[in-house]
């Protein structure tokens, strides 16, 4: 479904990203691994089509990124921390993006926030949240409208480990349902007990390691 292809980026002189090729296909969950400031972060965002490539293309559904689309159509993401309007609920939050493509009705969004364990009743305002608690709600927005592709930069970052074992099954649901999954993460559990291919980053040189 995503076609990585010979990709390089070069910022201010810089070489973040060296001959990237990798391949993502439906129903599997591929892992990335490495140091902060390798690389992984940057990849993603290329992928998403944030970031524009300086050399080689990505394909999405034989759609060059950037070119042909602007970003992957039918893609959940999650690149750094999830942005939220503070003043406003988890639910209003997720209604109001909702609304922009109208993919997701109330029901919902409400029986996602519960799947990422949150209460879609609950009056606490995002600014309030916890850590954990943005990054369930951030899960919730990514996969709420049922996309057919997951970007995840670092999910499990500032859960407890009930939400660790929770958001572990709930990737693993969606890839049962046949979704493409790239996630990020410094957990080795993480990445042994979800990933069908890890590749490691390591000075923008993209390798295979799993």
């Amino acid at each position: 479904m995503i076609e990585v292809q010979n990709v390089s980026l070069i910022i201010k002189n810089k070489k973040i990203l060296s001959d990237i090729n990798l391949s993502l296909q439906e129903g599997m969950i591929y892992g990335l691994v490495g140091k902060n400031g390798s690389g992984k972060t940057m990849l993603m965002r290329c992928i998403c089509g944030f970031t524009r490539v300086t050399d080689g293309q990505i394909l999405y559904r034989n759609k060059r990124i950037g070119k042909d689309i602007d970003y992957p159509e039918d893609a959940g993401i999650i690149i750094e921390s999830p942005g939220f309007i503070g003043c406003y609920t988890g639910y209003r939050n997720l209604k109001l993006l909702a609304s922009i493509r109208s993919k997701a009705n109330r029901e919902t969004i409400k029986n996602t926030m519960q799947k990422c364990g949150l209460d879609p009743r609950l009056k606490t305002p995002v600014g309030k949240y916890s850590m954990g608690m943005r990054q369930r709600l951030g899960l919730a927005q990514a996969i709420m409208e049922d996309q057919k592709v997951l970007i995840l930069d670092e999910p499990m970052n500032g859960l407890d480990e009930n939400g660790v074992k929770d958001i572990r099954e709930l990737l693993l649901e969606q890839k049962k349902r046949g979704k493409v999954i790239l996630i990020s993460s410094h957990s080795k559990e993480d990445i042994e007990y979800l990933c069908d291919e890890v590749y490691k980053m390591n000075g923008g040189v993209l390798t295979k390691v799993g």
